[in-house]
């Protein structure tokens, strides 16, 4: 591994200072998205998570009643027939792709009481587990500080402190460790109050940094108004 991709002492000064405002943040201007409600199942919280997938959390909110009451366990969904399923999704996109992944996954977590391997590696050897379904299985079901890594998350992190080097977000190391390190402490608030974040403020194209609380330390900000005439 290379200086490049470790963490500096400032980096994790940076990332702690970060997730401070965005959890300070998160408690005023949080989305209420119902699989955030304390009674929402691991199950429920594990599918939503596929579902949400390059989907906006909105979409997915607009189908989650109906959803969870025509599937409300593993067992229902492993039962279901992959036509079923690609209708279910059909509303949210890739509906082919996501009922493989949920007809497998669904598969093994019914054989298996909804129970998980806490062990990245076999849980790496599961089906349809990537690296962000894997990261939220260890975050719902077995506590572990994972982040929920994908390009809205890149985002927030890249812009506060520096881009990454690799374009594919799964396999960039700082990007990973920056992530690791952020949601650190109360990681599922953490993971929710940077989502969010990014959908309200950090947002890809015309970011809100006249209501942005870290404007004032965004590298991405102070390197952007270096190139103003």
């Amino acid at each position: 591994m290379s200086s490049r991709d470790e963490l500096t002492r400032s980096n994790k000064l940076r990332l702690t200072k970060l997730r401070n405002h965005l959890l300070a943040w998160y408690e005023a201007e949080g989305r209420t998205l119902p699989w955030r409600s304390p009674a929402t199942s691991t199950f429920e919280r594990i599918c939503v998570e596929v579902l949400l997938q390059r989907t906006r959390a909105e979409t997915v909110a607009a189908i989650y009643a109906v959803f969870f009451a025509r599937f409300p366990s593993w067992s229902s969904l492993a039962d279901a027939g992959i036509p079923e399923l690609e209708e279910a999704f059909k509303p949210i996109g890739l509906w082919r792709r996501r009922a493989k992944s949920m007809k497998s996954l669904a598969e093994y977590a019914a054989a298996r009481a909804g129970c998980f391997p806490d062990d990245p590696a076999e849980l790496a050897k599961v089906p349809g587990v990537g690296q962000y379904v894997a990261n939220a299985i260890l975050l719902f079901q077995h506590g572990q500080p994972r982040p929920l890594v994908d390009v809205n998350m890149a985002r927030v992190i890249e812009r506060f402190v520096r881009p990454r080097v690799l374009a594919d977000i799964r396999h960039d190391p700082w990007l990973q460790a920056a992530a690791h390190w952020l949601v650190r402490e109360r990681p599922i608030k953490t993971n929710w109050a940077t989502l969010d974040f990014a959908a309200k403020v950090c947002t890809a194209r015309t970011p809100r940094c006249h209501c942005c609380p870290v404007s004032s330390r965004c590298d991405w900000l102070r390197r952007r108004a270096l190139l103003q005439p």
